[in-house]
């Protein structure tokens, strides 16, 4: 292979230098051959402090198994090789310099190991290369999260802030299909808020919602954290209570019955009392779908609203 004409060579060393990525060299002792401006302007050492020096021992903070498996993986299979910011954030830590980061505190790098060859097609060399992704890498993990928390609010109720129908079932499903392969005890709460219309008629839609959200918040703090509540539609709510069999069911159903009914609503001043009646069910070896499930504790409800309200039935 012919030499490049010196004013080749030249431009060569200008751009590798000028340019705004970082370039490394090192041979097979992993000392350092090549150190751009780059390099020396983020790491804080010039070029002639690191050149001829071992790259490990002059940077402890690489990481070191890594990154030499890398270098010498290139050594052996003579081949170009990458790493992203997505599998490492960085080799170097270096200091980005922007004002927002969005919690990144070093600069987020992807790297390419080039393998340098002399004319017998062997590897003297390997370069490595350098590209500051850090913007990138913010932009994606900020899009990552509004995404997670656009999904987050898709299964939110706008007003009351619990799960809202579409999500319950799906727990309901999930929950019914648990019991089904793995056995166990499986109830669900079907909560109605009593006279509701009249609260709305009297008081008006606004101190409505406050009761809603006011009911949702106490039903949900009165709840385990393994069980989860939704709002069904309405006034309608509706509680998922794992591991617990239908006398299990009762006694939480009871003591929200009581509770609910002590506690008034307060709303611009006013104490709107509210009650409720309350269906439950408790998954059956006889039931195939979670829809059976829902509907037996639908069911209880009614039996509930029939018998005067503000009480619990139960479901077969």
């Amino acid at each position: 292979m012919d030499a490049l004409p010196p004013a080749v060579t030249s431009l060569l060393d200008f751009l590798i230098d000028r340019i705004n990525i970082g370039i490394f060299a090192v041979n097979r002792n992993m000392e350092c051959t090549l150190w751009n401006r780059f390099m020396e302007s983020h790491s804080g050492v010039a070029s002639a402090s690191v050149l001829c020096k071992n790259l490990f021992q002059f940077f402890d903070e690489l990481p070191h198994k890594i990154l030499y498996h890398k270098i010498n993986s290139v050594f052996i299979l003579k081949n170009f090789a990458f790493t992203s910011w997505e599998q490492r954030p960085y080799l170097f830590k270096f200091r980005h310099h922007r004002p927002v980061t969005g919690g990144v505190e070093y600069m987020y790098q992807d790297c390419t190991f080039i393998p340098l060859k002399d004319p017998a097609g062997e590897v003297q060399q390997v370069c490595v290369t350098l590209i500051d992704v850090t913007d990138t890498a913010v932009y994606q993990k900020m899009m990552k999260e509004a995404m997670t928390s656009l999904a987050e609010a898709s299964n939110r109720d706008g007003l009351t802030g619990i799960y809202n129908r579409r999500c319950i079932e799906e727990v309901i499903m999930k929950e019914c299909q648990r019991v089904q392969r793995y056995g166990g005890t499986l109830s669900l709460a079907f909560i109605d808020l009593d006279r509701f219309k009249e609260i709305n008629d009297t008081y008006g839609h606004l101190a409505g919602d406050d009761v809603l959200r006011i009911t949702s918040t106490f039903l949900n703090e009165s709840l385990r954290q393994i069980d989860a509540l939704g709002r069904y539609g309405g006034e309608e709510f509706v509680a998922v209570l794992p591991a617990t069999d239908i006398e299990g069911a009762y006694i939480v159903a009871e003591r929200l019955c009581r509770r609910l009914a002590d506690i008034p609503v307060h709303h611009n001043e006013i104490d709107i009392r509210v009650t409720a009646s309350v269906g439950i069910a408790e998954w059956q070896p006889t039931m195939s779908r979670y829809e059976d499930l829902i509907k037996a504790a639908d069911q209880a409800l009614y039996q509930a609203k029939a018998d005067g309200r503000n009480c619990v039935r139960r479901g077969t």
